[in-house]
């Protein structure tokens, strides 16, 4: 394992550690009880840009970490991957390398089903979880989303998938869809991003993130659900199912929010976020 020091004129390029050959840039900012952050799938994303408006102020109190997965940003492509064992292992291997035995998980998405597969897996290493808009059950797959995992690099595509992320379309302005354009564009982004997610039968991304619904029953975690009420990406009902599975589960629903309630609703995710993994379900 080895590690390198970060990029400071590139925000987006954190940390990297380079376990059993393979690179995962990360951001480790703060102090206090590890907390890991999982973005989710769109186009251009990375750990930098999902989680930018929140990393400081959740540092104030926890030491925060956030990877860029495999096959998105600035970690290494693994081709067309169809196994969610390939970012669970990722996970295992990061918290390894960085000497952390025991971390509390918030899952974006795509996120979330890794989040929810990573708790099945390793029980013992999750103290409490939030799932965002989360992935991770089965469920018929929505036009947005359709849409976004079928993305191919065009100003104009990008600015439609945004479109379906955000409630506020307020907040589309034209340096973040030409920002998140050019993230996208990039060959080594695009690639990975397309050969996993870009396929003809787009549904088998969401069973491939999915997990069985008697091992998601099983968890006895603490967990915090939040989702946007006018979320089209996710369908709020799955979420409920899921929140209807965990047996210690809270479900919370932001109005005026869609996929985007960490930006949308900012100041509401950092407050509860932090306050849920200081005090638990009982604040």
């Amino acid at each position: 394992m080895t590690a390198v020091a970060n990029d400071i004129a590139r925000p987006e390029i954190g940390k990297s550690i380079t376990v059993d050959g393979s690179v995962t840039n990360y951001h480790d900012v703060g102090d206090g009880a590890p907390v890991l952050l999982i973005h989710g799938s769109g186009p251009g994303v990375t750990a930098w840009a999902n989680w930018r408006l929140n990393m400081p102020e959740l540092a104030k109190r926890f030491r925060v970490i956030a990877p860029d997965m495999f096959g998105f940003g600035y970690s290494d492509s693994k081709g067309r991957i169809e196994d969610k064992r390939v970012w669970v292992d990722q996970v295992a291997s990061l918290l390894d390398g960085l000497g952390i035995d025991k971390v509390s998980m918030v899952g974006n998405s795509f996120g979330g089903g890794i989040t929810l597969a990573f708790m099945i897996a390793h029980p013992d290493r999750v103290e409490r979880a939030v799932l965002m808009g989360p992935a991770g059950l089965d469920f018929p797959i929505t036009p947005a989303l359709d849409l976004v995992w079928g993305y191919q690099p065009s100003l104009e595509e990008m600015r439609t998938s945004l479109k379906y992320l955000a409630w506020d379309h307020s907040r589309l302005t034209e340096d973040l869809v030409q920002s998140r354009y050019e993230a996208s564009a990039r060959p080594e982004a695009h690639e990975p991003y397309h050969a996993t997610f870009g396929g003809a039968d787009r549904q088998r991304n969401i069973a491939m993130l999915a997990s069985r619904e008697e091992d998601v029953a099983a968890l006895k975690h603490e967990t915090l659900i939040l989702h946007g009420l006018f979320d089209q990406v996710i369908p709020l009902e799955s979420t409920v199912r899921l929140a209807s599975l965990l047996p210690r589960a809270d479900l919370h629903v932001f109005a005026e929010c869609g996929h985007w309630v960490q930006i949308e609703r900012m100041t509401s995710f950092n407050r509860m976020v932090a306050e849920f993994f200081e005090n638990g379900l009982k604040a």
